[in-house]
């Protein structure tokens, strides 16, 4: 496997998170806690089949603290932690004793994972009352999907509680489940996101993607699912493979500079009958980023006008003749997110950023959509064309890279840190990514495509 499941979720190695849905629940319960730093401890609110105790390292059992005595003093592997047993199934946790166990856990900064409620191994569910039961504390909560049920009729045999998504997504009976129909039930208050506390992260797992059409097919659900979740992952868990990330990408364009070389604002030239900085936000707004961000600074008012009516946040740099490091860093604050009660999943910052310069109007969708698609294949840290074996703008930057990005000073920028990651070439052919207008040749050169 390429990017391990705990690295597709951005896991930290004491999270607390639930599993919910169908279509690999337990599979990737059990895969999570292998991939996390033992001790770590597993649980469900529902019930579990007794096969699924052997997936552990060792089993506690019982209905409140005192039968769990011992474990703290025995920490080890994966632990599963359950109700009693009842004939072939373990029984969930009550409140008191998941409360308990989250306390232990925290205190001793142990991962936490919890199946949340039962499928009954079909490819598709939806939740009945009152189902999930995802506890308050949870920061973290995984919506699994199979995609082996699109296509297949609506019926028992593929979809746990059929009667229910028949009702969230439209259908009837026995209809073929489309991916519109999928993606009303994964984004309805009643279905996917049912019950997940309001501070938790969401995030929807697409796995048995395990042919090329049914990839294709989770990436296009992803995109109607990316405005609810913070991200959309596409796997095929028994293939040991994620396929790809699909997180919100934010635009940062770099409009600043005072153009003291080129002797007359750079912004502000004419691409084609509309000024550079907004043909490079317009192409931004085609290419799928959000938010994105431009940064003024020197004739600000004017860099402001020619992007006033296009849904783009604009943000001043006041210091912007101390370098391109100061814009850089103005536009990821524009990023920081608000309070998480406070904000839909949308607008709780990026994933990453793809920084664009206002003097490279001739910057295409293609090139930033292609940059995307590599960092959701890859989430390298940096993902950058390469043209002629020159590296070319624009660079995108994950999330991992933002604290080094704050720290820069002076006029170097981005590719500052460019030693102290690794860095993803993407191959590309368009040799105007090596241009830029610093004179009047060069804009007259870039005008005329020469």
């Amino acid at each position: 496997m390429t990017m391990r499941l705990s690295q597709a979720i951005r896991l930290s190695n004491s999270p607390c998170l639930a599993l919910v849905g169908a279509g690999g629940k337990t599979t990737a319960l059990f895969q999570l806690a292998r991939e996390l730093p033992p001790p770590v401890i597993v649980t469900a609110t529902t019930h579990l089949h007794v096969d699924q105790i052997k997936l552990a390292d060792s089993h506690w059992n019982g209905g409140k603290p005192e039968d769990l005595a011992g474990l703290e003093e025995n920490l080890g592997g994966v632990m599963l932690v359950t109700g009693p047993i009842d004939g072939d199934r373990t029984t969930g946790l009550n409140d008191n004793l998941l409360s308990w166990l989250r306390e232990a856990c925290a205190s001793q900064n142990l991962p936490l994972l919890i199946e949340a409620d039962g499928s009954r191994q079909r490819p598709l569910k939806a939740p009945a009352d009152p189902e999930p039961a995802i506890p308050e504390f949870i920061e973290t909560v995984v919506v699994v999907a199979g995609l082996t049920g699109l296509g297949k009729p609506l019926t028992e045999e593929f979809v746990h509680r059929p009667e229910i998504f028949a009702r969230l997504s439209g259908l009837k009976m026995r209809e073929t489940i489309t991916l519109k129909a999928l993606s009303r039930v994964l984004v309805h208050p009643a279905g996917g996101l049912k019950n997940i506390p309001l501070q938790a992260l969401r995030i929807a797992l697409l796995n048995q993607a395990d042919t090329p059409e049914l990839q294709a097919q989770g990436k296009t659900l992803a995109e109607k699912l990316l405005p609810a979740y913070h991200s959309v992952i596409i796997a095929s868990l028994k293939q040991s493979q994620i396929h790809a990330v699909y997180e919100p990408v934010a635009g940062i364009i770099l409009a600043g500079g005072g153009s003291s070389r080129f002797g007359q604002p750079k912004p502000l030239l004419d691409w084609h009958g509309k000024p550079f900085v907004r043909a490079v936000a317009e192409t931004a707004l085609a290419a799928g980023l959000s938010p994105v961000v431009v940064v003024t600074g020197a004739n600000a008012e004017q860099v402001e006008t020619a992007v006033n009516d296009l849904p783009v946040i604009t943000v001043r740099n006041t210091g912007w003749q101390n370098g391109q490091s100061t814009s850089i860093k103005t536009g990821l604050q524009a990023l920081s997110p608000p309070p998480l009660r406070e904000a839909p999943p949308r607008e709780r910052g990026a994933s990453a950023a793809i920084f664009l310069l206002a003097d490279q109007p001739q910057i295409t969708p293609t090139v930033i959509r292609a940059l995307s698609e590599e960092h959701a294949r890859t989430l390298a840290p940096i993902v950058a064309p390469l043209v002629d074996g020159q590296r070319a703008n624009p660079v995108l930057f994950d999330r991992v890279t933002f604290p080094d990005l704050m720290a820069l000073s002076g006029d170097g920028g981005g590719r500052a840190i460019f030693s102290k990651v690794p860095v993803n070439y993407l191959t590309w052919h368009d040799k105007s990514l090596l241009s830029d207008v610093d004179t009047l040749e060069e804009y007259r050169k870039l005008v005329n495509g020469e």
